[in-house]
């Protein structure tokens, strides 16, 4: 009998169990990328884009290979239509680190760019290029938890706890955006619906009014012309 109590309580668990880890698969982590970013006169920047919540911490590391005669920009910009630029350094080299905080609800992008030197000329300037290592860690993923464990003395425990506080409070601002994103396209359905009724009313009554306005206009049409009486 014991075992048949505790079985749906464990089933429960289990149930529990699954979904949250299918929550932290859902959950932003670390993007890394490694590319060659060939120099040119007027380079076009290449940009790596993450989706970001608001007041997300990102973290940008940035492992740029040696290479004469090219200088490597990074900017870091948002994907509003005003294209906010958080961050611009120029001419970087070895590993950079930075950090910005996402304003809004949208994709933080990381530009980057190689120019290459007026001293060299483009035919030399085919076999050049630049690697780099590019790592971008976002929320919790971008907190240095070891730092925080030597400031505040916490055990490993108590620092794998915060962890998945921080894993936890993602996924929680995930579901409260998803909830106003569902109230906001329920709300634009709402006002489409009452839109297309009101004309579709009116739509009716102009055609009534329409078909009455040329009955008494034929009707006294015919009377002119002595048809009917």
């Amino acid at each position: 009998m014991a075992r048949l109590t505790l079985w749906p309580q464990l089933t429960t668990l289990a149930g529990l169990l699954l979904a949250f880890t299918a929550l932290l698969h859902n959950v932003p982590t670390a993007h890394a990328i490694k590319f060659s970013l060939p120099p040119q006169r007027s380079p076009q920047p290449k940009c790596i884009w993450n989706a970001a919540h608001p007041h997300a911490l990102v973290i940008v590391t940035a492992n740029v290979g040696s290479g004469g005669g090219q200088r490597v920009d990074v900017e870091i910009i948002d994907s509003s239509p005003e294209r906010n630029v958080y961050l611009s350094k120029r001419d970087i080299s070895g590993e950079t680190r930075l950090a910005v905080t996402a304003h809004g609800e949208g994709e933080v992008g990381v530009c980057m760019k190689n120019t290459l030197s007026t001293d060299i000329s483009a035919l030399h300037a085919k076999n050049m290029t630049r690697v780099i290592d590019l790592e971008v860690d976002i929320g919790a993923d971008a907190v240095d938890y070891n730092a925080i464990a030597n400031q505040e003395s916490l055990s490993g425990l108590e620092t794998e706890m915060r962890k998945l506080e921080g894993i936890v409070k993602e996924i929680t601002d995930e579901l409260e955006y998803l909830k106003k994103r569902e109230e906001r396209f329920s709300g634009t359905n709402e006002s489409t619906n009452q839109r297309v009724q009101s004309f579709a009313w009116f739509s009716i009554i102009s055609l009534a009014c329409l078909g009455v306005w040329q009955v008494f206009h034929l009707r006294a049409f015919f009377k002119r012309k002595y048809l009917i009486d």
